[in-house]
């Protein structure tokens, strides 16, 4: 007679076992029409689950995370059923649940296309008017085999098997006359699916090895409802106008291709942005006390297997060989630091010591992972490492926190997430190393009084760490800082000081970096902004342009007056209808749109037109370049138009 305990605290009696279903439908009809599983004693379960004991259960519907995922993981399956009977000689191998929807992988001799994925789409909804039920059943080991290979031709599937600890239940779902292995759970039935849209096709190697078949991915999104489902197609069309890639080549700013596969070309404006985006760090940087340093690309890798890289990134970096030495690209800069804190006899008073670098690191990432700025092999970090005492970590990680937010800050981004990353399973030095360093990144939060979630198994292999998650202007959420405490590595690499009584100490190592990279920063700033970018950032903020040849050496002297006071002004005098020149240059997101007639010769004087299309009328050259000037250094906050 089990007693079930509600999230209320309430409990309800049984005379025999319940299933999921059951109790959602004692509690109300309203509940069981909604319920999609549970949660029994925390572990997520289907709604058929079948309850003996005395347990604590909760009701999963649509509204939980854990119903959109078990609503988006269904999804994959019936997309997956209706690509079988519209396909038969297709394989199905995996189809997991991602941020915003699901994939899944197929292996078939008919190459899809995007009107496939039409035909697909109204297959699966003739599917969810059927409302097959969602059945569980399990089969032993060689069984589940024997029925994959022999019965159902799947190979990959019984290839997933085989590599499955043999300790491990195998269990397998029906939904009419498609099966698939999976561990579940799922929705009750097809038909509490159909707000769902498949988006994409794309190329994925079987288990991520170029060694292995090309598979074909087919992306879906899925939502509890149409109306979900319409504003998540609704921002992705947004996101696809502010696409970085997209606005990379119509703004001049960068490209890519094949002769140098994830590593950027920066032209003269992408470049000029870049330069402010460093600049900008570099003064902070001193403003706090660091000093910048520059370290070699390749180090011998002796060094990175002391500091625990290679054994964790080999597979991600580049090595090469010279007079029979191996040695490595640097995919980080930490050990590089160590060895410049360790040139020379470090005291307690030489500390805390802050190394700063803009280093350029390169990571073999996948082709089919690689994302123009947003995920590259080569890129630059804004790379920091503060060595201290541990007296003084509370006082380093707190002003780490107050830099962090006030570099988000001036870039216009004040919707933040914080988490706390723990301990992963593969790391390196003591537990006892690994308790000081969490509970002095979790002091230092609570200090501060900032809220944040904890993320167990996250940290880095050498240390726990904050990390910051900025929300663009379309709600998505982007990791970008991190400050990690590191017990293990200044002792790996040999590096000392002298304490007050002449002991040898090893510092504690801060790892730190803020916009994470100036690449994918870049990038983020160009979507959250749309091309627009604040007039402190803009890589031209005024064009000045002449109505006629008339006016061509006064534009030029107004051009020349600016950039000598700061201001990155340029000119347009061709011979051409100054609509047409406004509305290029508005086109290419000029902040200041500069005009020089007649009238404003004589008057020492431009039109102002701000790329929004707002005339400010007729102002005198030095109130523009006082203006600007003032724009610039209010980080976006706009003074010539009075706000």
């Amino acid at each position: 007679m089990p007693t079930i305990t509600l999230p209320d605290g309430s409990r309800r009696e049984y005379p025999q076992s319940v299933t999921v279903a059951d109790v959602a439908a004692d509690i109300g009809a309203g509940l069981a029409r909604a319920a999609v599983g549970g949660r029994v004693d925390g572990r997520l379960v289907d709604t058929s689950h079948r309850i003996d004991d005395d347990a604590a259960v909760e009701i999963v519907t649509p509204k939980d995370e854990d119903g959109l995922h078990m609503i988006r993981h269904s999804t994959a399956h019936l997309m997956a059923q209706a690509v079988k009977q519209l396909y038969a000689e297709t394989e199905v191998t995996i189809g997991p649940v991602v941020e915003d929807g699901f994939y899944y992988d197929f292996s078939s001799e008919h190459r899809f296309t995007p009107e496939d994925l039409e035909a697909i789409e109204a297959r699966m909804h003739e599917l969810v008017e059927a409302d097959y039920p969602l059945e569980r059943s399990v089969l032993p080991r060689d069984e589940a085999i024997r029925f994959f290979e022999e019965e159902l031709g799947e190979h990959y599937k019984a290839e997933i098997i085989r590599d499955i600890p043999e300790d491990e239940e195998l269990s397998l779902y029906r939904q009419g006359d498609f099966i698939d292995l999976c561990r579940g759970p799922h929705v009750p039935s097809t038909g509490r699916l159909g707000a769902f849209k498949l988006t994409k096709i794309a190329g994925a190697y079987w288990r991520g090895d170029s060694n292995n078949e090309m598979l074909q991915r087919i992306y879906g999104t899925a939502w509890p409802d149409r109306k979900q489902l319409k504003q998540y197609l609704q921002r992705l069309e947004e996101a696809a106008k502010r696409d970085h890639r997209r606005l990379g080549r119509q703004l001049d700013l960068f490209h890519f291709q094949e002769d140098a596969p994830g590593m950027v070309f920066w032209h003269d404006h992408g470049w000029r942005l870049y330069r402010v985006l460093e600049d900008y760090m570099r003064n902070l940087q001193l403003e706090y006390g660091y000093d910048e340093v520059h370290t070699p690309q390749i180090l011998d890798r002796r060094m990175w297997e002391k500091s625990g890289h290679w054994d964790k990134f080999g597979a991600n970096m580049y090595s090469t060989q010279i007079e029979d030495q191996d040695y490595a690209i640097k995919p980080m800069n930490c050990p590089g630091h160590v060895q410049i804190f360790n040139q020379g006899l470090k005291s307690y008073r030489d500390l805390p010591l802050k190394i700063a670098e803009f280093g350029i690191v390169h990571r073999n990432e996948a082709s089919g992972t690689l994302h123009g700025l947003m995920r590259a092999r080569r890129f630059t970090q804004d790379d920091a490492h503060v060595f201290c005492t541990e007296d003084q970590l509370q006082d380093e990680i707190a002003e780490l926190i107050e830099m962090t937010l006030r570099v988000y800050n001036d870039f216009g981004f004040d919707d933040l997430a914080i988490a706390l990353s723990l301990r992963p399973e593969t790391r390196v030095g003591s537990d006892e190393a690994w308790d000081r360093a969490e509970a002095a990144l979790a002091e230092a939060l609570d200090r501060k009084g900032l809220e944040y979630r904890v993320q167990p198994g996250e940290g880095a292999f050498y240390g726990p760490k904050i990390e910051f998650v900025l929300h663009d202007c379309l709600g998505r959420a982007w990791q970008c800082g991190t400050i990690q405490v590191d017990f293990s590595m200044p002792g790996r690499l040999d590096a000392q000081y002298i304490d007050e009584h002449g002991d040898k100490r090893v510092p504690v190592m801060i790892h730190r970096a803020i916009l994470g990279s100036m690449e994918r920063f870049i990038g983020i700033l160009i979507e959250h902004y749309e091309g627009r970018m604040p007039t402190w950032l803009a890589p031209v903020q005024a064009m000045v342009m002449n109505i006629t040849d008339r006016q061509a050496d006064a534009a030029r002297a107004v051009e020349q007056s600016l950039k000598k006071q700061g201001i990155r002004a340029s000119s347009d005098l061709r011979n051409e209808k100054i609509g047409y020149k406004i509305r290029e240059h508005t086109l290419q997101r000029v902040p200041y749109l500069l005009v020089v007639g007649d009238r404003e010769v004589e008057t020492n004087s431009v039109a102002v037109r701000t790329r929004e299309g707002t005339d400010l009328g007729t102002i005198p050259v030095s109130d523009v370049a006082a203006g600007l000037a003032q724009e610039v250094a209010s980080r976006g906050r706009s003074v010539l138009e009075g706000s």
